[in-house]
Protein backbone atom coordinates (compact mmCIF):
# COMPACT_ATOMS: atom_id res chain seq x y z
CA UNK A 1 0.00 0.00 0.00
CA UNK A 2 2.91 1.81 0.72
CA UNK A 3 4.29 1.73 -2.18
CA UNK A 4 1.22 2.95 -3.83
CA UNK A 5 0.90 6.04 -2.49
CA UNK A 6 4.82 6.84 -3.57
CA UNK A 7 3.93 6.07 -6.99
CA UNK A 8 0.81 8.19 -6.62
CA UNK A 9 2.33 11.57 -5.53
CA UNK A 10 4.56 10.90 -7.98
CA UNK A 11 2.60 10.71 -10.58
CA UNK A 12 0.51 13.51 -8.99
CA UNK A 13 3.41 15.65 -9.28
CA UNK A 14 4.59 14.91 -13.08
CA UNK A 15 1.51 15.62 -13.63
CA UNK A 16 1.55 19.06 -11.89
CA UNK A 17 4.60 20.46 -13.33
CA UNK A 18 4.96 21.94 -16.93
CA UNK A 19 8.77 21.17 -17.23
CA UNK A 20 8.53 22.92 -20.99
CA UNK A 21 7.44 26.18 -19.36
CA UNK A 22 9.21 25.54 -16.20
CA UNK A 23 12.62 24.91 -18.13
CA UNK A 24 11.71 28.05 -20.31
CA UNK A 25 11.51 29.73 -17.48
CA UNK A 26 14.84 28.41 -16.10
CA UNK A 27 16.75 29.57 -19.36
CA UNK A 28 15.64 32.97 -19.66
CA UNK A 29 17.94 33.64 -16.61
CA UNK A 30 20.27 32.02 -17.67
CA UNK A 31 20.15 33.83 -20.90
CA UNK A 32 20.20 37.36 -19.15
CA UNK A 33 23.20 35.95 -17.25
CA UNK A 34 25.33 34.03 -19.63
CA UNK A 35 24.98 36.70 -22.16
CA UNK A 36 28.17 38.99 -23.59
CA UNK A 37 27.41 41.96 -22.37
CA UNK A 38 28.24 40.46 -18.81
CA UNK A 39 31.70 39.96 -19.83
CA UNK A 40 31.59 36.47 -18.05
CA UNK A 41 30.47 38.10 -14.29
CA UNK A 42 34.06 38.29 -13.02
CA UNK A 43 34.05 38.94 -9.56
CA UNK A 44 34.32 42.85 -8.77
CA UNK A 45 33.68 43.16 -12.49
CA UNK A 46 30.56 45.73 -14.08
CA UNK A 47 29.42 42.38 -15.68
CA UNK A 48 29.11 40.94 -11.88
CA UNK A 49 27.34 43.99 -10.37
CA UNK A 50 25.57 43.38 -13.50
CA UNK A 51 24.55 39.94 -12.54
CA UNK A 52 24.23 41.60 -8.53
CA UNK A 53 21.42 43.40 -10.02
CA UNK A 54 19.62 41.07 -11.51
CA UNK A 55 19.46 38.47 -8.87
CA UNK A 56 18.27 41.00 -6.16
CA UNK A 57 15.47 42.32 -8.27
CA UNK A 58 14.14 38.83 -9.82
CA UNK A 59 14.22 38.37 -5.17
CA UNK A 60 12.58 41.25 -4.22
CA UNK A 61 9.74 40.54 -8.05
CA UNK A 62 8.98 37.16 -6.04
CA UNK A 63 8.56 39.02 -2.25
CA UNK A 64 11.50 37.06 -0.73
CA UNK A 65 12.72 38.47 2.62
CA UNK A 66 15.92 40.64 1.90
CA UNK A 67 18.45 38.53 4.40
CA UNK A 68 21.84 40.66 3.40
CA UNK A 69 23.35 43.49 5.71
CA UNK A 70 22.36 45.50 3.05
CA UNK A 71 19.09 44.89 1.67
CA UNK A 72 19.45 41.50 -0.24
CA UNK A 73 23.39 42.42 -0.65
CA UNK A 74 25.90 40.96 1.93
CA UNK A 75 28.90 43.10 1.16
CA UNK A 76 32.57 41.15 0.74
CA UNK A 77 35.59 42.51 0.51
CA UNK A 78 38.63 41.13 -1.18
CA UNK A 79 42.11 41.48 -1.23
CA UNK A 80 44.32 40.84 -4.68
CA UNK A 81 47.96 40.00 -4.84
CA UNK A 82 49.68 39.82 -8.03
CA UNK A 83 53.51 39.08 -8.26
CA UNK A 84 55.62 41.71 -9.57
CA UNK A 85 57.91 39.41 -11.49
CA UNK A 86 60.51 42.08 -12.44
CA UNK A 87 61.50 42.73 -8.61
CA UNK A 88 60.82 38.85 -7.65
CA UNK A 89 62.81 35.41 -8.26
CA UNK A 90 63.98 32.15 -6.90
CA UNK A 91 67.68 30.36 -6.73
CA UNK A 92 68.99 27.60 -5.27
CA UNK A 93 72.18 27.89 -3.20
CA UNK A 94 74.67 24.97 -3.12
CA UNK A 95 78.00 25.53 -1.74
CA UNK A 96 77.91 29.62 -2.07
CA UNK A 97 77.03 28.88 -5.64
CA UNK A 98 73.33 30.66 -6.83
CA UNK A 99 71.70 29.14 -9.29
CA UNK A 100 69.30 31.46 -10.34
CA UNK A 101 65.76 29.79 -11.49
CA UNK A 102 63.85 30.94 -14.62
CA UNK A 103 59.79 30.39 -14.86
CA UNK A 104 60.17 27.04 -17.17
CA UNK A 105 61.63 26.30 -13.65
CA UNK A 106 59.68 27.13 -10.64
CA UNK A 107 57.53 29.95 -10.05
CA UNK A 108 55.90 31.66 -6.76
CA UNK A 109 52.03 32.31 -6.16
CA UNK A 110 51.33 35.31 -4.48
CA UNK A 111 48.25 33.56 -2.85
CA UNK A 112 50.47 32.69 0.14
CA UNK A 113 52.02 35.06 2.63
CA UNK A 114 54.99 35.39 0.91
CA UNK A 115 58.13 36.88 2.51
CA UNK A 116 59.96 39.95 0.63
CA UNK A 117 63.00 37.79 0.92
CA UNK A 118 63.76 34.43 2.64
CA UNK A 119 66.25 31.41 2.12
CA UNK A 120 65.84 28.03 3.94
CA UNK A 121 66.58 24.25 4.09
CA UNK A 122 64.22 22.19 1.43
CA UNK A 123 63.22 18.35 2.45
CA UNK A 124 61.33 16.26 0.16
CA UNK A 125 58.17 14.88 2.20
CA UNK A 126 56.21 13.29 -0.10
CA UNK A 127 52.61 13.78 -0.66
CA UNK A 128 53.00 16.00 2.57
CA UNK A 129 50.00 14.58 4.62
CA UNK A 130 49.58 13.72 8.01
CA UNK A 131 46.14 11.80 8.21
CA UNK A 132 46.31 9.72 11.78
CA UNK A 133 42.44 8.37 11.39
CA UNK A 134 43.95 6.58 8.12
CA UNK A 135 47.29 5.66 10.24
CA UNK A 136 49.11 7.74 7.55
CA UNK A 137 52.22 10.23 7.96
CA UNK A 138 54.15 11.56 5.63
CA UNK A 139 55.93 13.79 8.46
CA UNK A 140 56.77 11.10 10.95
CA UNK A 141 60.83 11.49 11.65
CA UNK A 142 61.04 14.59 9.41
CA UNK A 143 62.14 17.50 11.22
CA UNK A 144 60.66 20.40 8.84
CA UNK A 145 61.27 23.32 11.54
CA UNK A 146 62.41 26.76 9.52
CA UNK A 147 62.50 24.63 6.41
CA UNK A 148 60.59 24.19 3.05
CA UNK A 149 58.44 21.25 2.61
CA UNK A 150 58.69 19.94 -0.97
CA UNK A 151 55.77 17.80 -1.72
CA UNK A 152 53.73 16.00 -4.94
CA UNK A 153 50.49 17.52 -5.05
CA UNK A 154 48.49 14.80 -4.66
CA UNK A 155 46.71 11.91 -2.50
CA UNK A 156 48.98 9.16 -3.77
CA UNK A 157 49.25 6.41 -1.68
CA UNK A 158 46.50 7.29 0.88
CA UNK A 159 44.03 4.51 1.48
CA UNK A 160 40.88 6.48 2.63
CA UNK A 161 37.56 7.84 1.28
CA UNK A 162 37.31 10.04 -1.66
CA UNK A 163 35.56 12.78 0.77
CA UNK A 164 38.72 12.28 3.00
CA UNK A 165 41.20 12.70 0.61
CA UNK A 166 39.69 15.50 -0.85
CA UNK A 167 39.34 17.26 2.26
CA UNK A 168 43.16 16.46 3.27
CA UNK A 169 44.73 17.46 -0.31
CA UNK A 170 43.01 20.59 -0.11
CA UNK A 171 46.03 23.30 0.11
CA UNK A 172 44.78 24.91 3.06
CA UNK A 173 44.33 21.75 4.91
CA UNK A 174 48.00 20.49 3.79
CA UNK A 175 49.71 23.84 4.79
CA UNK A 176 47.89 23.94 7.93
CA UNK A 177 49.84 20.28 8.26
CA UNK A 178 53.05 21.55 7.45
CA UNK A 179 52.98 24.86 9.58
CA UNK A 180 52.06 23.05 12.82
CA UNK A 181 55.12 20.75 11.78
CA UNK A 182 57.34 23.67 11.51
CA UNK A 183 57.67 24.57 8.04
CA UNK A 184 57.86 28.18 6.71
CA UNK A 185 56.59 27.34 3.48
CA UNK A 186 56.16 25.03 0.34
CA UNK A 187 57.13 23.95 -2.99
CA UNK A 188 54.87 21.99 -5.12
CA UNK A 189 55.38 19.21 -7.70
CA UNK A 190 51.98 18.75 -9.51
CA UNK A 191 50.22 15.26 -9.84
CA UNK A 192 51.77 13.68 -12.76
CA UNK A 193 48.24 11.82 -13.05
CA UNK A 194 45.62 13.84 -15.58
CA UNK A 195 43.08 16.54 -14.25
CA UNK A 196 39.22 16.66 -15.17
CA UNK A 197 39.22 18.53 -18.53
CA UNK A 198 42.61 17.60 -19.82
CA UNK A 199 43.13 16.17 -22.85
CA UNK A 200 41.96 12.11 -22.89
CA UNK A 201 38.76 12.86 -20.98
CA UNK A 202 38.66 11.44 -17.97
CA UNK A 203 41.46 11.28 -15.24
CA UNK A 204 42.42 12.18 -12.00
CA UNK A 205 42.05 15.78 -10.84
CA UNK A 206 44.77 16.76 -8.08
CA UNK A 207 43.68 16.76 -4.16
CA UNK A 208 43.18 20.67 -4.17
CA UNK A 209 43.40 22.37 -7.49
CA UNK A 210 41.38 25.00 -7.87
CA UNK A 211 38.23 25.74 -8.06
CA UNK A 212 39.23 24.48 -4.28
CA UNK A 213 39.89 26.85 -0.44
CA UNK A 214 42.20 28.56 -0.50
CA UNK A 215 44.80 26.91 -2.85
CA UNK A 216 48.35 29.11 -2.27
CA UNK A 217 50.22 26.80 -4.56
CA UNK A 218 48.32 26.97 -7.67
CA UNK A 219 49.38 30.10 -9.66
CA UNK A 220 48.11 30.24 -12.94
CA UNK A 221 44.45 29.02 -11.44
CA UNK A 222 43.97 31.18 -8.92
CA UNK A 223 43.10 33.32 -11.32
CA UNK A 224 39.99 31.53 -12.09
CA UNK A 225 41.40 29.40 -14.69
CA UNK A 226 40.41 25.80 -13.78
CA UNK A 227 41.09 22.65 -15.49
CA UNK A 228 40.30 23.56 -18.46
CA UNK A 229 42.45 26.14 -19.12
CA UNK A 230 40.85 29.72 -19.01
CA UNK A 231 41.54 33.89 -19.04
CA UNK A 232 45.06 34.32 -18.14
CA UNK A 233 46.16 30.55 -18.57
CA UNK A 234 49.95 30.58 -19.39
CA UNK A 235 50.54 34.62 -19.74
CA UNK A 236 52.45 34.84 -16.63
CA UNK A 237 51.42 35.70 -12.71
CA UNK A 238 48.02 36.03 -12.27
CA UNK A 239 46.06 38.18 -9.37
CA UNK A 240 45.09 35.66 -6.28
CA UNK A 241 42.10 36.93 -4.45
CA UNK A 242 41.88 36.23 -0.77
CA UNK A 243 39.20 37.63 1.77
CA UNK A 244 40.40 40.78 2.95
CA UNK A 245 39.42 39.55 6.84
CA UNK A 246 42.68 38.59 8.06
CA UNK A 247 41.16 36.30 10.00
CA UNK A 248 39.60 34.30 6.94
CA UNK A 249 43.29 34.15 5.41
CA UNK A 250 45.02 30.29 5.51
CA UNK A 251 47.96 31.49 4.20
CA UNK A 252 49.35 32.89 6.95
CA UNK A 253 53.11 32.37 7.85
CA UNK A 254 53.69 31.05 4.29
CA UNK A 255 56.46 32.72 3.33
CA UNK A 256 57.26 30.54 0.22
CA UNK A 257 55.29 29.29 -2.11
CA UNK A 258 56.60 27.42 -4.95
CA UNK A 259 55.39 25.29 -7.83
CA UNK A 260 58.00 23.20 -9.72
CA UNK A 261 57.70 22.20 -13.27
CA UNK A 262 58.96 18.64 -14.11
CA UNK A 263 62.05 20.78 -15.78
CA UNK A 264 63.00 22.38 -12.96
CA UNK A 265 62.46 19.01 -11.04
CA UNK A 266 65.76 17.78 -11.41
CA UNK A 267 67.25 20.99 -10.06
CA UNK A 268 65.70 20.45 -7.19
CA UNK A 269 67.25 17.42 -6.55
CA UNK A 270 70.16 17.37 -7.67
CA UNK A 271 72.60 15.41 -5.59
CA UNK A 272 69.98 13.97 -3.09
CA UNK A 273 70.65 10.73 -4.84
CA UNK A 274 66.53 10.75 -6.54
CA UNK A 275 65.62 12.18 -9.42
CA UNK A 276 62.24 14.27 -11.05
CA UNK A 277 61.18 10.82 -13.15
CA UNK A 278 61.79 8.50 -10.52
CA UNK A 279 59.41 10.48 -7.91
CA UNK A 280 56.83 11.47 -11.57
CA UNK A 281 56.51 7.38 -11.96
CA UNK A 282 55.95 6.58 -8.28
CA UNK A 283 53.36 9.17 -7.77
CA UNK A 284 51.57 8.40 -11.34
CA UNK A 285 51.20 4.86 -10.05
CA UNK A 286 50.07 6.29 -6.23
CA UNK A 287 53.08 4.80 -4.77
CA UNK A 288 54.52 5.84 -1.11
CA UNK A 289 57.21 7.96 -1.95
CA UNK A 290 60.51 8.78 -0.20
CA UNK A 291 61.29 11.47 2.38
CA UNK A 292 64.66 12.85 2.22
CA UNK A 293 66.57 16.31 2.69
CA UNK A 294 67.01 18.23 -0.62
CA UNK A 295 70.82 19.70 -1.03
CA UNK A 296 71.29 23.08 -0.54
CA UNK A 297 68.37 26.31 0.29
CA UNK A 298 65.93 28.15 -1.96
CA UNK A 299 66.48 31.33 -1.42
CA UNK A 300 63.63 33.79 -2.89
CA UNK A 301 62.50 37.96 -3.24
CA UNK A 302 58.87 38.44 -3.94
CA UNK A 303 57.11 42.06 -4.74
CA UNK A 304 53.16 41.65 -4.57
CA UNK A 305 51.31 44.26 -5.77
CA UNK A 306 48.35 44.25 -3.68
CA UNK A 307 44.59 46.11 -4.06
CA UNK A 308 41.07 45.56 -2.58
CA UNK A 309 37.96 45.21 -4.60
CA UNK A 310 34.25 44.03 -3.34
CA UNK A 311 31.84 42.34 -4.72
CA UNK A 312 28.48 41.41 -2.71
CA UNK A 313 26.71 37.79 -2.01
CA UNK A 314 23.05 38.02 -2.78
CA UNK A 315 20.81 36.91 -0.55
CA UNK A 316 16.68 36.59 0.03
CA UNK A 317 14.57 34.40 2.66
CA UNK A 318 11.26 32.57 2.43
CA UNK A 319 10.23 32.91 6.17
CA UNK A 320 9.68 29.33 7.88
CA UNK A 321 5.95 28.83 9.02
CA UNK A 322 6.58 27.17 12.55
CA UNK A 323 6.77 28.96 15.33
CA UNK A 324 9.92 27.02 16.63
CA UNK A 325 11.76 26.24 13.38
CA UNK A 326 10.94 29.92 11.41
CA UNK A 327 14.55 30.57 13.04
CA UNK A 328 16.10 27.71 11.55
CA UNK A 329 17.58 28.42 8.08
CA UNK A 330 17.71 26.02 4.86
CA UNK A 331 20.32 27.31 2.65
CA UNK A 332 19.68 27.12 -1.53
CA UNK A 333 22.99 27.82 -2.67
CA UNK A 334 25.08 28.54 -5.98
CA UNK A 335 27.76 31.20 -7.60
CA UNK A 336 27.33 33.93 -9.53
CA UNK A 337 30.48 35.06 -10.60
CA UNK A 338 32.26 33.13 -13.91
CA UNK A 339 35.83 33.95 -14.70
CA UNK A 340 35.25 36.77 -17.58
CA UNK A 341 37.37 37.50 -20.28
CA UNK A 342 40.48 36.48 -21.47
CA UNK A 343 42.61 34.14 -23.63
CA UNK A 344 40.69 33.81 -26.97
CA UNK A 345 39.53 30.43 -28.44
CA UNK A 346 38.34 30.11 -31.82
CA UNK A 347 38.21 33.82 -31.64
CA UNK A 348 36.32 33.82 -28.72
CA UNK A 349 37.21 36.08 -25.31
CA UNK A 350 34.30 35.96 -23.35
CA UNK A 351 33.87 32.75 -20.66
CA UNK A 352 29.89 33.16 -20.63
CA UNK A 353 29.43 30.14 -17.90
CA UNK A 354 26.41 29.51 -19.06
CA UNK A 355 26.41 26.04 -17.12
CA UNK A 356 29.11 27.23 -15.01
CA UNK A 357 27.19 28.92 -13.23
CA UNK A 358 24.61 30.41 -14.61
CA UNK A 359 22.52 26.95 -14.26
CA UNK A 360 22.99 27.30 -11.00
CA UNK A 361 21.69 30.56 -10.37
CA UNK A 362 19.15 30.18 -12.65
CA UNK A 363 17.84 27.18 -10.56
CA UNK A 364 18.06 29.42 -7.18
CA UNK A 365 15.30 31.53 -8.72
CA UNK A 366 13.37 29.14 -10.62
CA UNK A 367 12.95 27.09 -7.00
CA UNK A 368 12.24 30.19 -5.20
CA UNK A 369 9.63 31.03 -7.48
CA UNK A 370 7.70 27.96 -7.49
CA UNK A 371 7.68 27.21 -3.82
CA UNK A 372 6.42 31.56 -3.62
CA UNK A 373 3.48 30.65 -6.55
CA UNK A 374 2.90 27.45 -4.70
CA UNK A 375 1.80 28.73 -1.62
CA UNK A 376 4.48 26.63 0.03
CA UNK A 377 4.58 27.10 3.89
CA UNK A 378 8.47 25.45 4.86
CA UNK A 379 8.20 25.54 8.82
CA UNK A 380 12.09 25.97 8.61
CA UNK A 381 13.29 29.45 6.16
CA UNK A 382 14.53 28.67 3.32
CA UNK A 383 17.58 31.23 2.57
CA UNK A 384 18.12 31.63 -1.22
CA UNK A 385 22.25 32.47 -1.69
CA UNK A 386 24.11 33.85 -4.66
CA UNK A 387 27.68 34.21 -3.83
CA UNK A 388 31.15 35.81 -5.04
CA UNK A 389 34.09 34.48 -5.68
CA UNK A 390 33.66 30.74 -6.31
CA UNK A 391 36.04 30.66 -9.03
CA UNK A 392 38.67 32.18 -6.94
CA UNK A 393 38.60 29.56 -4.29
CA UNK A 394 34.81 29.50 -3.10
CA UNK A 395 35.41 32.90 -1.22
CA UNK A 396 31.96 34.31 -1.09
CA UNK A 397 31.02 31.18 0.49
CA UNK A 398 33.70 30.97 2.78
CA UNK A 399 32.77 34.69 3.99
CA UNK A 400 28.92 34.18 4.22
CA UNK A 401 29.13 30.84 6.23
CA UNK A 402 32.03 31.99 8.75
CA UNK A 403 30.22 35.84 8.62
CA UNK A 404 26.57 34.55 7.81
CA UNK A 405 23.87 37.49 7.99
CA UNK A 406 21.71 34.81 10.39
CA UNK A 407 22.21 33.20 13.56
CA UNK A 408 25.28 30.39 12.37
CA UNK A 409 24.36 28.54 15.12
CA UNK A 410 20.68 27.90 13.33
CA UNK A 411 21.87 26.76 9.69
CA UNK A 412 20.95 23.22 9.46
CA UNK A 413 21.54 22.14 5.76
CA UNK A 414 23.17 23.26 2.88
CA UNK A 415 21.90 22.50 -1.03
CA UNK A 416 24.06 23.46 -3.72
CA UNK A 417 24.24 23.76 -7.40
CA UNK A 418 27.23 24.11 -9.41
CA UNK A 419 27.08 23.08 -13.05
CA UNK A 420 25.18 20.40 -12.44
CA UNK A 421 24.99 19.44 -16.07
CA UNK A 422 21.74 19.02 -17.69
CA UNK A 423 22.46 17.79 -21.26
CA UNK A 424 20.47 15.01 -21.43
CA UNK A 425 17.45 13.47 -19.93
CA UNK A 426 17.57 13.36 -16.17
CA UNK A 427 17.01 9.40 -14.83
CA UNK A 428 19.82 9.70 -12.21
CA UNK A 429 20.54 12.24 -10.00
CA UNK A 430 24.61 12.22 -8.81
CA UNK A 431 25.21 13.13 -5.48
CA UNK A 432 28.18 14.28 -3.45
CA UNK A 433 28.11 13.59 -0.22
CA UNK A 434 25.73 11.16 -0.61
CA UNK A 435 26.55 8.89 2.48
CA UNK A 436 28.01 11.21 4.82
CA UNK A 437 24.42 12.96 6.08
CA UNK A 438 21.03 11.97 6.21
CA UNK A 439 20.67 14.36 3.80
CA UNK A 440 21.29 11.63 1.21
CA UNK A 441 18.40 9.58 2.64
CA UNK A 442 16.14 12.58 2.13
CA UNK A 443 17.27 13.04 -1.70
CA UNK A 444 16.54 9.61 -2.27
CA UNK A 445 12.98 9.93 -1.21
CA UNK A 446 12.52 13.18 -3.02
CA UNK A 447 13.90 11.69 -6.03
CA UNK A 448 11.83 8.76 -5.79
CA UNK A 449 8.52 11.08 -5.90
CA UNK A 450 9.92 12.23 -9.52
CA UNK A 451 10.85 8.57 -10.52
CA UNK A 452 14.50 9.15 -10.68
CA UNK A 453 17.55 6.92 -9.45
CA UNK A 454 20.19 8.57 -6.80
CA UNK A 455 23.91 7.49 -7.26
CA UNK A 456 26.67 8.38 -5.27
CA UNK A 457 30.12 10.38 -7.60
CA UNK A 458 31.40 7.76 -10.25
CA UNK A 459 34.73 9.69 -9.91
CA UNK A 460 35.46 10.16 -6.19
CA UNK A 461 39.53 11.26 -7.51
CA UNK A 462 37.90 14.68 -8.96
CA UNK A 463 37.45 16.13 -5.69
CA UNK A 464 34.51 17.57 -6.40
CA UNK A 465 32.87 17.24 -3.19
CA UNK A 466 35.14 20.06 -1.87
CA UNK A 467 35.30 21.63 -5.18
CA UNK A 468 32.35 24.10 -4.90
CA UNK A 469 30.30 26.41 -1.97
CA UNK A 470 28.92 23.44 0.03
CA UNK A 471 32.85 22.23 1.26
CA UNK A 472 32.39 26.05 2.94
CA UNK A 473 29.58 25.01 4.48
CA UNK A 474 30.88 21.25 5.60
CA UNK A 475 33.77 23.17 7.16
CA UNK A 476 31.54 24.60 9.44
CA UNK A 477 29.61 21.75 10.76
CA UNK A 478 26.91 22.34 8.17
CA UNK A 479 25.34 18.60 6.34
CA UNK A 480 25.60 19.83 3.03
CA UNK A 481 24.93 17.76 -1.06
CA UNK A 482 25.77 18.75 -4.51
CA UNK A 483 24.74 17.59 -7.46
CA UNK A 484 25.19 16.50 -10.98
CA UNK A 485 22.85 14.64 -13.97
CA UNK A 486 24.30 11.16 -13.46
CA UNK A 487 24.90 9.12 -16.31
CA UNK A 488 26.44 4.98 -16.20
CA UNK A 489 29.30 4.66 -17.83
CA UNK A 490 30.21 3.94 -21.13
CA UNK A 491 26.70 5.07 -22.49
CA UNK A 492 26.10 8.33 -24.70
CA UNK A 493 25.33 10.55 -21.34
CA UNK A 494 29.03 9.49 -20.55
CA UNK A 495 30.00 10.91 -24.08
CA UNK A 496 28.42 13.95 -23.53
CA UNK A 497 29.30 14.82 -19.92
CA UNK A 498 32.85 14.48 -20.48
CA UNK A 499 32.59 15.78 -23.92
CA UNK A 500 31.25 19.08 -21.86
CA UNK A 501 34.35 19.02 -19.37
CA UNK A 502 36.92 18.55 -22.07
CA UNK A 503 35.43 20.95 -25.11
CA UNK A 504 34.01 23.88 -22.77
CA UNK A 505 34.16 23.58 -19.15
CA UNK A 506 35.78 27.15 -18.02
CA UNK A 507 36.42 27.65 -21.87
CA UNK A 508 33.76 29.95 -23.86
CA UNK A 509 32.12 27.65 -25.58
CA UNK A 510 30.12 27.54 -21.83
CA UNK A 511 28.13 30.01 -23.42
CA UNK A 512 24.44 30.22 -24.93
CA UNK A 513 25.04 28.14 -27.94
CA UNK A 514 25.24 24.96 -26.70
CA UNK A 515 22.56 21.82 -26.51
CA UNK A 516 20.67 21.88 -23.04
CA UNK A 517 17.98 19.42 -21.88
CA UNK A 518 15.38 22.85 -20.29
CA UNK A 519 12.83 20.27 -19.48
CA UNK A 520 14.78 17.97 -17.87
CA UNK A 521 16.65 20.90 -15.46
CA UNK A 522 13.07 21.65 -14.52
CA UNK A 523 12.32 18.54 -13.64
CA UNK A 524 16.07 18.33 -11.46
CA UNK A 525 14.46 21.70 -9.80
CA UNK A 526 11.24 19.86 -8.75
CA UNK A 527 13.16 17.11 -7.33
CA UNK A 528 15.14 20.34 -5.19
CA UNK A 529 12.20 21.83 -4.36
CA UNK A 530 11.03 18.77 -2.58
CA UNK A 531 14.60 17.92 -0.93
CA UNK A 532 13.91 21.47 0.83
CA UNK A 533 10.76 21.28 1.53
CA UNK A 534 11.33 17.79 2.84
CA UNK A 535 14.73 19.11 4.92
CA UNK A 536 12.61 21.98 5.90
CA UNK A 537 9.60 20.39 7.74
CA UNK A 538 11.22 17.71 9.42
CA UNK A 539 11.03 17.33 12.92
CA UNK A 540 14.77 16.32 13.02
CA UNK A 541 17.80 18.62 12.06
CA UNK A 542 19.73 16.79 9.24
CA UNK A 543 22.78 14.88 11.01
CA UNK A 544 25.96 13.95 10.04
CA UNK A 545 26.01 10.01 9.71
CA UNK A 546 28.59 8.29 12.94
CA UNK A 547 30.88 7.18 10.22
CA UNK A 548 31.66 10.22 7.91
CA UNK A 549 35.04 12.05 8.48
CA UNK A 550 33.20 15.37 8.17
CA UNK A 551 31.24 14.86 11.20
CA UNK A 552 34.50 16.32 13.21
CA UNK A 553 33.26 19.77 12.04
CA UNK A 554 29.74 19.56 13.57
CA UNK A 555 29.30 22.72 16.59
Amino acid sequence: MKNLVILALGAAALFAADFVAEGDRWWAHIQFLADDKLQGRDTGSEGYREAVKYVAGKMETLGLKPAGTSGYLQAVKFETRQLVEEESSIAIVREGAEEVLDRQDATQSSRADLAPTAEAAMVFVGYGLRVPEAKYDDLAGVDLRGKIAVYVNSTGALDAPGPVKSHVGAASERWAVLKAAGAIGTATIANPRPRAGTAGGRGTATAGTPPGPASPDAAPDAAGAGAGGGPGGGRGPQKAFLLADPELQESVGQKVAITITRRGGDKFFAGSGHTMDEILKLATENQPLPKFPLVGTVRTKAAVKRETLEAPNVAGILPGSDAKLKDEYVIMSAHLDHVGVGRAINGDTIYNGAMDDASGIASVLEIARIMKESGAKPKRSILFLAVAAEEKGELGSRYFASRPTVDRKHIVADINLDMFMPLFDLKWIEVQGLAESTLGDTIREAAKEYGVEVQADKEPDQNRFIRSDQYSFIREGVPALAFKFGYQFGTPEDKIFHDFVRDRYHKPSDDLNQPVDKASAAKFNRIIVSLLERVADSAARPQWKDNSFFKRFAK
